[in-house]
């Protein structure tokens, strides 16, 4: 048996989209290439070279799950700074795109 999906998105200023779905609602914002998506699921941030495919996703869960807290001493140091990871190559994709559009 197979299901339906529904995905709907409006542009609503240049680099700003509402994305609406089936169960939920996201706010995109960002450049082709780059964009970071706000929804109920959490924070979503895309980095990408356009038109070759390759992309990386970086997915930080919102708060409405309850989960057991894990104590700072026993959480590696390598885990906690992981964090920014998913900024940084947006950052760097953005200024690689800007550079690129200027030549």
């Amino acid at each position: 048996m197979g299901f339906f999906r529904f995905r709907r998105s409006i542009a609503i200023l240049p680099g700003l989209r509402l994305n609406f779905g089936k169960r939920s609602t996201s706010l995109s914002v960002g450049v082709r290439g780059a964009h970071v998506t706000f929804g109920t699921n959490g924070t979503r941030t895309t980095v990408g070279i356009p038109g070759t495919g390759l992309s990386y996703t970086d997915v930080t869960p919102s708060g409405h799950a309850e989960s057991a807290p894990v104590p700072e001493q026993s959480a590696p140091a390598q885990s906690r700074s992981r964090g920014g990871l998913g900024t940084l190559l947006l950052l760097i994709l953005v200024i690689a795109i800007i550079a690129a559009s200027m030549r």
